[in-house]
């Protein structure tokens, strides 16, 4: 199943997954993906089966290792089937799956670009657990939206990793894993930062298209 936001007829699809912890209806996700449905775009939002299944189950299994989610996520990308350039990426734990399998599909012409919203380059706390290996040599142009004090990542941090030179970084003032910021400290809202964010993916995506 998928939610959809913006125009059917739109000329770019973004398709985004949830993070490890929160559904794809969470009021984070819903905020992004009518930010960027509101700069033109088609966005789509999945679940996968774990999260999907506390939906109808008192369980809550922890989410599985992210890379056990690669065949979910490149299914999910075959089922939505989008018409003309399609943009895969997600919250999180939902964009660091996405550009595991990014490669593969990009060479294969099924996707344009990876967007990571709040990547979690490490856990929090653990700064020595690095999730950047396979980012060294990505070869899909990518754009990383990130909090500038994004406990997974941040601003001190990222620039000393090994990152692709496909990887552009969105920086947002005093953001957080949610790229929110704190507005007393930082002048900035949240709606500022998705503005900024919406902007600047259509910036992004307009390269992709030259």
């Amino acid at each position: 199943m998928f939610l959809f936001d913006g125009p059917d007829d739109a000329p770019v699809t973004i398709l985004l997954a949830h993070g490890a912890g929160a559904p794809m209806d969470s009021a984070s996700m819903t905020a992004t993906a009518k930010a960027i449905a509101q700069a033109g775009f088609r966005v789509a939002r999945f679940e996968f089966g774990y999260m999907a299944a506390r939906r109808t189950s008192d369980s809550r299994k922890p989410p599985p290792r992210a890379e056990t989610l690669n065949p979910e996520y490149e299914a999910a990308v075959a089922e939505l089937g989008a018409k003309g350039p399609l943009i895969i990426g997600g919250k999180s734990m939902g964009g660091r799956v996405a550009s595991m399998v990014a490669d593969e599909l990009h060479a294969d012409g099924k996707i344009a670009g990876l967007l990571c919203l709040g990547y979690p380059f490490h856990p929090p706390g653990k700064p020595e657990q690095l999730r950047t290996k396979h980012l060294a040599g990505l070869r899909t142009p990518t754009l990383i939206c990130q909090g500038t004090r994004d406990e997974f990542g941040t601003r001190d941090e990222v620039p000393a990793y090994q990152l692709s030179d496909r990887i552009e970084i969105l920086w947002l003032e005093d953001g957080d894993h949610d790229l929110k910021p704190r507005k007393s400290i930082s002048g900035f809202s949240a709606a500022d930062h998705l503005k900024t964010l919406a902007d600047a993916v259509t910036a992004w995506v307009g390269k992709l298209a030259r």
